[in-house]
C-alpha cells in the first residue's frame, strides 16, 4: 500500500470514529432533551386536568407518552454503538 492510499484509509477511519462519537453525544442529548420536555408536558397535562379540561389533559399526556417512547428507542439505539 502506498502512502497516498494509507492516508485516505486513516482519514476515513478517523472520520468514522468522529461520527460515532458525535452520534453518542447526540443520542445522550436527545434523550435528556426529550425527558425534560416529557416532564414539562406531564406537569401541564396535570394543570389542564385540574382546570377541568380532560381532553387537553388526554392529548398532552399522549404527547408525553410519545416522547417517552422516542427516548426508549434512542436508549436502545445507544446500546448498539
Amino acid at each position: 500500500m502506498d502512502q497516498h492510499n494509507c492516508c485516505h484509509s486513516c482519514q476515513g477511519r478517523a472520520s468514522k470514529e468522529r461520527d460515532i462519537e458525535t452520534l453518542r453525544i447526540l443520542l445522550a442529548h436527545w434523550i435528556e432533551h426529550n425527558n425534560s420536555h416529557e416532564q414539562g408536558f406531564r406537569e401541564w397535562a396535570e394543570k389542564a386536568e385540574k382546570l377541568g379540561n380532560a381532553k387537553v389533559y388526554e392529548m398532552i399526556s399522549k404527547a408525553a407518552d410519545s416522547l417517552k417512547a422516542a427516548s426508549d428507542y434512542l436508549l436502545e439505539a445507544k446500546k448498539y454503538i
